[in-house]
Order: structure tokens, then sequence, then C-alpha cells
């Protein structure tokens, strides 16, 4: 520690004898200055100790004004050597230390200035040796918390620990990790940590705490950790996007994918809920290394479609979607949600990702699993045919659009979307009624289904929205 001002004046060996009335607090030496100038406040930055002889302070108003600079300048006292210009301290310079409070010193005639400078100077030597060897030190052991697989959870422990404060980091806004609440209305002393995208990470850590000069090399650390996971985050979602493709795609069925999902994370005999998040084109590619908020940690995370699925066990659609949509839009990512509903069994997952990816469908920024959905079951079940029979009825139709800009698939969408009613088609396209039923003709006509029959109508209801999935 350096040598605070208290300490000084108690040094035996050196002699001092403290004059005049303003009070001696126990403030850090800075250093010591030796002047003789009428005015030395251009050379003085604060929290020094000033000695002086007085040799060029003849008169009163001088000495005056010497204690005032002092004072302006922010010097902690002034050390008055006697026995060489002054037998004692001037009692123009004592009275306005007093009035300015600046404590005031003798320094008899046998001790040096350079052996007040000197022990200060030691002092300070010291501190700062013992500063260097606990900054290395704790270089140390944060290098070492990563090196022996702690990870980032424990490289912050032990950052709170040297610190000697609660720690906490937050990405896209919100809190990923956090050693432990401090007392309500705590300050927080905020750092940024840059990691290569714009995501806004921040380590935060409860004020006050020792050590300030080791953030930024914990700063560096934290850095090419979250780099690192981000990366490893990316594989992980690649395969394991292959993994859960195969599973819905039917492609692995049975102990086969009971087998690999559980290798995956996935515990099948627990219910998972599927939750799927599709970005905007521009932003889909921040989706594989996404990282997401301490609520998804248990989650197996997965690349498919483009999109990012979440599969969580037992999980709660309605608070998770939520958090989800509330955490991407804090990170500035225009994305849908769609949640499933939460089934077991590698069947059952097939049925929440269609449940998930048929929400995606309503447009909004989260949805929640809607009613059963026949399309979806068909979608989850592989045996049955169902992109042959769409393309078998919906073919026809929109190469007749693509070729002569009919409009029949948007009709057709239309129609079965109000109940099969000619007149509310009619005013929602601004179309004349006859106009409408002649697209219906030529759709019965075009692809063998009648639109005004309720099987052909289910058929081609069915058709739409299998497509829709597929795509």
């Amino acid at each position: 520690m350096p040598i605070s001002l208290t300490t000084l004046l108690d040094t035996k060996d050196l002699g001092l004898a403290v004059k005049g009335t303003a009070p001696v607090e126990p403030v850090e030496v800075q250093w010591v200055a030796v002047t003789e100038l009428e005015d030395p406040s251009p050379f003085l930055s604060g929290g020094e100790v000033v000695l002086t002889t007085g040799i060029r302070q003849r008169t009163g108003a001088v000495q005056r004004r010497f204690v005032e600079s002092v004072h302006r300048a922010g010097a902690l006292a002034i050390g008055f050597g006697t026995g060489l210009s002054q037998a004692r301290v001037p009692g123009p310079l004592l009275e306005e230390a007093n009035r300015l409070g600046v404590p005031v010193f003798e320094v008899p005639y046998d001790t040096p200035f350079i052996a007040i400078g000197k022990l200060v100077a030691d002092a300070l030597s010291a501190d700062h040796t013992e500063h260097l060897r606990d900054l290395l030190s704790g270089h140390q052991i944060l290098a070492q918390a990563l090196l022996s697989g702690q990870g980032l959870g424990g490289l912050l422990r032990q950052l709170g620990r040297i610190l000697g404060s609660e720690v906490a980091l937050h990405r896209y806004g919100s809190r990923v990790f956090s050693t432990g609440e401090p007392p309500e209305g705590t300050r927080w002393h905020s750092t940024p940590i840059a990691t290569g995208m714009r995501d806004r990470c921040t380590l935060e850590v409860a004020e006050p705490f020792r050590q300030p000069d080791l953030l930024a090399y914990a700063q560096s650390l934290i850095s090419v950790e979250l780099n690192n996971l981000s990366r490893r985050r990316a594989r992980e979602r690649v395969v394991n996007g292959q993994l859960l493709a195969d599973v819905v795609a039917g492609k692995l069925s049975g102990q086969d994918a009971v087998h690999r999902l559980r290798a995956a994370g996935v515990d099948t005999e627990r219910r998972q809920l599927t939750l799927l998040v599709e970005a905007v084109p521009g932003q889909a590619r921040l989706l594989p290394s996404l990282p997401l908020p301490a609520v998804f940690d248990s989650a197996v995370t997965a690349i498919c479609e483009d999109r990012l699925a979440l599969l969580v066990a037992d999980g709660n659609s309605t608070e998770l979607a939520a958090a989800l949509g509330d955490y991407l839009r804090e990170a500035g990512i225009t994305a849908k949600v769609g949640a499933g509903g939460a089934y077991a069994e590698p069947a059952g997952l097939r049925w929440g990702y269609y449940e998930a990816k048929e929400g995606l469908l309503r447009g909004a920024a989260v949805n929640e699993p809607d009613r059963l959905s026949l399309a979806s079951l068909l979608m989850a079940s592989r045996d049955v045919p169902l992109s042959d029979l769409a393309a078998e009825a919906l073919d026809p139709l929109t190469d007749f659009d693509r070729a002569h800009d009919a409009e029949l698939v948007s009709t057709l969408e239309k129609y079965l979307a109000l109940n099969g009613s000619v007149a509310k088609v009619a005013q929602a396209l601004g179309l004349h009624r006859n106009t409408v039923r002649y697209r219906l003709s030529q759709i019965a006509d075009l692809s063998g289904y009648d639109p005004s029959v309720t099987a052909d109508r289910v058929h081609l209801y069915l058709a739409l929205n299998v497509r829709r999935l597929a795509g």
C-alpha cells in the first residue's frame, strides 16, 4: 500500500512536527514535490506532499499566495524545512493554511528532504510490485480455469473470486451467466466483450471490486472462449440438424432413432417440446451460432431446413416461445417462432416438428401450438406418398397459372379459406361471381378434383397444406 499522510508524519526517524489546526487525514501520498517557486501549481498533479524551505517567500503576501497555489493544485500537505532561511514556520503561511484546511508540518534541519521522498517512493514501489504480482497471479488463475476444462462458467467464477465481487455476462440483452445477486441498488461496472458479431456482449461487475486492471485480461479471455463456443455450437447444430432431418423424413425410426437421439442429448422417453425459429433471409446466417439465454441451457439445438430447432424436455410452450420471441427481438433478429406440442418417442418428435412448422405459416412473431392438423399428422407419416398426391392435384394448376397468369391456385386458396363462398371470394379478390365460378370449373377440369364436392375439396385442401408444409 502507498504510505498515508498520517503514517508519514508519525515516522519517528524523520522528526516531523504538525503545525497549525488543519486536520490530518489518512490519505495516500502519491508523490513528494520539492519546490522553491512562488507558484508551483503548474507542476503539481494533486495528491502530493509539497516540501519547501521558503527561500523565495520573503513576505507574508508571497507566503499566502504560495499556500493558495498549493491548495488549488490539490496537494495534500506542506512540509516547511526550518533552519535554513526561516527558524520556524512563517505565521502568514500557517494562517493561510489553517484558513484553507491545508495541513502543515515542520521538517527539522537534520532531516533531508530526500529522506521523505525516499520513504514515499519505496512505499509506492512496493505497492506497484505487489500489484504486479497479484495481476500475474490473476492471469494464471484465469488462464488455468480455461485450460483445465472449467469453461466459461469456471472462468467467470474465478474472476468473481479474485475481484471479490459478483460478476454477470449479458449477451443480446439477456443474462447468460451470473455468480450471484448483489444487494439491491448495487451499481454495475460494464465492460464490452468483442466477439466479432454485433451481439452486444457485456461483462458486468458489481461495484466496488478489487484489481480493476485484471478486467482487460479477462475481457480478452472471455472473447476467445465465446468465439470458441460459437464455432462449437455451429458444428453441433449442423450435426444435430442432419439427425433431426432424418427423423422427420422417416429415414431413421425405431430403436435406431432412439439410440441416435439419446447420443445427441434427446431423451425420447420424456416429452420433448419443439420450437422452430425462422429468420428473414438476410439474418438466417446468424442462427447456426446464435447463443441462447440461460432458460434454454438444457435444450438440444439443431439447424434443419435453414431453421433453428430447439428440443426442450418437458417444456412449457407458452412461456418458452414467448421468452424466445422476446430474446430474438432484443437481439435485433427479425424472425418467427413456431411452437409444437410436447411429445415422447421419435414419432412424436416428427409430429411436434410439423406442428411447429405449420405454426410458422401463420406468420405471427410467436405462434403457439394450434389444434391438431390432419395435414401435419399426414406429413409426420412418411408412409403416405403425400408429395405425389399433392403434385397430381396441383401441378396442372401451377403450370396453367405460369403459362396464362390465371391465378387459379390463389383463387382455390381463397375459396377454401372462405368455406366455399363464391360471393365472399369475389368480394375478396375484386372479381365478378361468374369469373370465380369459371375459375373453379377450370380447377376441376385441370386437376380432376371439383372444389364444390366435399371429398374433392378435402383432397385439394390437404394438397395445398402439404405443399406449404413441405416448402
